[in-house]
């Protein structure tokens, strides 16, 4: 998340047919190797374009950083191998000088935040970096770094503004021409742009008719922001989602080389990219990292803008390190992304069968997400999650709808604290004192499963409190609360048995008595 400088002294001076001449005699494939361009064919249906994929995330490492890290440390001196190399990172830049240094036999010292997770760490030693672990942020093991470099005559090797580098990350343009002559224009993930600099250059150099399209995150756009102001700048704050990419300021040779060598940009959202990280499992049941998938965000976005049809596309999958925890947050996220769901909050009046008749105007649309507390006897606000089939059209004539029938109703779909918070804080407990036992149910899961559930659950009874959402698998789960006397408790279980779902009654549940109830 920091601005590295280069102590590079080529910096700025390289033309491109310098950078041609270092790219084509790159010794990159001591260690890396050439990676796969794969067709995503069911994306390509859907897109009405002839898209590829690029496998960076077939290295060693799992990513392309390898390439870059590999070609700097074979440019440097014996004397230098033998002092060994430093350098700062807490993700794939760390693995890929580790085992680019141990290729050669070279000690390397890699500074790491004391924040790193053990896996990262564990990684490094596995590929024969020596840790260091100093500071609390990217920027304090950085210096760190700078100093060991210093002190230890150590050689400092840069993530990305470093011409080595950049030559050593325009192998995956080389690849890529042998492999696919027919190109309309390639989709490169942004961070402090050393791989678009280095493909860049290579393509334009020899087929300058192929569009160079970077893609960034929107919240860490730093080329975007740099190419607007004509120089490098600082960003104010860099989002972490897609880690890999959050990179405060472009480097200073990636930018000279963007500004004449990249043809356009395109930025995408956290949604975006979880949508991206879905459409390439779907196809090559490959688990790219945020920034892995950032390409495909970006190609599918610029495609719709422009209007993009049956031409060939190429996206670069640049890495696959994946934080594993990380998946929830992105299985959550990426019906959003593909505008295949919509959120709202509707306002509904709190009276028997005001639920039944919601269902009945969402028109058979299968619902998501179902969240919903009892307030007071007036009227109630729930949080309701919808299947789309033509994106956010759909859902504002569905909103539209429900007002006409006073279901006043409000798109939450494009609100961050709705969709990272309140849609897990839905409910507490009621503000008046209830009679009330809860319950669960499971049911088999198909279009318009919740419908049929409260139609076949009936009217007779009040739903206090309700929650339900749709993952995708075979069977469907409801928590439902419900205002029961002592009287009335056997009738309901009786009702309940004739139903045939499963259910559970979770009245002595402890998260129920301490969270939900008075």
């Amino acid at each position: 998340m920091s601005h590295i400088s280069s102590d590079d002294t080529q910096v700025g001076k390289l033309t491109g047919y310098d950078y041609l001449t270092r790219i084509l005699q790159a010794p990159v494939y001591d260690t890396a190797v050439v990676t796969p361009l794969d067709s995503l064919k069911k994306l390509s249906a859907r897109c009405n374009n002839h898209i590829l994929l690029k496998r960076e995330d077939k290295q060693p490492v799992f990513s392309f950083k390898l390439r870059g890290a590999y070609n700097k440390i074979a440019q440097l001196s014996d004397q230098q191998l033998a002092a060994g190399v430093v350098a700062a990172s807490a993700g794939n830049h760390a693995q890929g000088v580790a085992l680019s240094a141990s290729a050669r036999n070279v000690k390397s010292v890699i500074v790491m935040p004391r924040t790193t997770p053990d896996i990262k760490v564990d990684s490094v030693k596995q590929l024969g970096g020596i840790v260091v672990l100093h500071g609390d942020n990217f920027d304090q093991a950085y210096l760190h770094a700078k100093e060991l470099s210093k002190t230890d005559g150590m050689t400092l090797i840069p993530p990305f503004d470093d011409c080595d580098v950049i030559a050593g990350q325009g192998t995956v343009a080389m690849e890529l021409l042998q492999q696919q002559r027919q190109m309309d224009a390639v989709f490169v993930p942004v961070g402090g742009g050393g791989l678009i600099a280095g493909m860049a250059v290579y393509l334009k150099m020899l087929r300058p008719e192929i569009k160079i399209i970077g893609v960034e995150s929107e919240d860490s756009a730093c080329l975007t922001a740099a190419l607007a102001a004509g120089e490098p700048v600082d960003l104010e704050r860099v989002g972490l989602f897609a880690d890999g990419v959050a990179v405060k300021r472009i480097g200073i040779e990636p930018f000279r080389l963007a500004q004449q060598y990249v043809d356009d940009m395109v930025t995408v959202s956290s949604d975006e990219i979880c949508a991206a990280v879905k459409d390439i499992f779907e196809d090559t049941r490959a688990i790219a990292e945020p920034s892995g998938a950032l390409a495909i965000a970006g190609l599918k976005k610029y495609k719709k803008q422009h209007q993009l049809e049956d031409q060939h596309l190429v996206a670069i999958l640049s890495g696959a390190n994946v934080n594993f925890h990380g998946l929830r947050y992105v299985s959550e996220r990426c019906e959003l992304g593909e505008q295949k769901e919509g959120i709202m909050a509707v306002n509904i009046p709190e009276r028997k069968g005001s639920f039944r008749q919601f269902c009945q105007l969402l028109g058979g649309r299968s619902i998501t997400e179902f969240n919903y507390r009892y307030a007071n006897k007036h009227s109630a606000n729930i949080f309701v999650g919808l299947r789309l089939a033509n994106g956010e059209t759909e859902l504002q004539s569905m909103i539209a709808q429900l007002k006409q029938h006073d279901y006043p109703a409000q798109d939450l779909s494009h609100n961050e604290i709705a969709k990272l918070h309140v849609r897990y804080m839905v409910g507490g407990r009621p503000c008046e004192s209830l009679t009330e036992r809860l319950f669960s149910f499971e049911f088999p899961e198909c279009p318009g499963a919740l419908s049929t559930f409260l139609e076949t659950l009936g009217e007779n009874w009040n739903i206090t409190l309700f929650h339900y959402r749709n993952h995708g698998a075979a069977f469907g789960r409801v928590l439902a609360g419900f205002e029961l006397s002592e009287q009335q408790l056997p009738q309901f279980l009786e009702h309940l048995g004739q139903l045939g779902y499963q259910y559970k009654d979770e009245t002595d549940n402890l998260a129920y008595t301490a969270f939900l109830t008075h």
